[in-house]
């Protein structure tokens, strides 16, 4: 099957944006922006899990009690993510990288199901990572996931309402093209907030 037209810059979006993020979690070089490239050590588990400032939201052990502000532990298995049903906690709780990475990879995943798949998975049924190994795989295999369903539409599924059913979101109400670019903001905006804390970390150090 032919890539849609309307899809193809959406696409070539996602895909720089995924290798943006990916290099700047495992190194060993980053493109600066332009053109240079910055040398860029693979994230540590401490880095992953570390918390900036008081109260952060991140992933915790399903034994744990949820974080400051949060009221449930979400997903499956011996990590899961801090959360407060909807509407969130004002002012929202800052998150490290763990969540976000958590968060990132399991959207991707959960409506690549909802796109292509079986149509069936919830938050309930996702495991996050208490590792930053065990993370990264995390988003390359939701990445992976949600390209392979990109790849699997037609242009009149992009027109298509709810064509994503991922029930955490406005998917059932949207056109899917209008899905495609939402993830695409996801991943740039949370991938730069990683980005951010990572040098953050980093200076801490020094």
């Amino acid at each position: 099957m032919s890539t849609p037209p309307r899809l193809v810059p959406l696409l070539r979006q996602f895909d720089f944006a995924r290798k943006r993020l990916a290099d700047r979690l495992t190194g060993p070089v980053v493109d600066s922006g332009n053109g240079t490239d910055i040398e860029v050590g693979s994230m540590t588990d401490e880095e992953y899990l570390w918390e900036p400032v008081p109260d952060c939201w991140s992933v915790r052990r399903s034994t744990e009690r949820p974080g400051p502000r949060a009221r449930i532990l979400v997903g499956s298995g011996r990590w899961r993510r801090d959360a407060w049903p909807a509407p969130h906690p004002t002012p929202p709780p800052f998150t490290t990288i763990a969540w976000r990475l958590s968060h990132l990879s399991e959207l991707l995943a959960l409506r690549a199901d909802h796109t292509a798949g079986s149509r069936k998975l919830t938050r309930d049924d996702y495991r996050s990572s208490g590792d930053a190994a065990g993370a990264i795989a995390a988003f390359e295999a939701g990445a992976t996931a949600w390209r392979a369903a990109l790849l699997s539409v037609d242009d009149s599924d992009l027109d298509t309402i709810g064509h994503s059913g991922y029930p955490h979101g406005s998917d059932p109400e949207d056109p899917f093209i209008d899905v495609v670019w939402w993830v695409n903001q996801e991943l740039l905006h949370h991938g730069a907030e990683i980005a951010l804390i990572r040098d953050l970390y980093r200076s801490r150090q020094r």
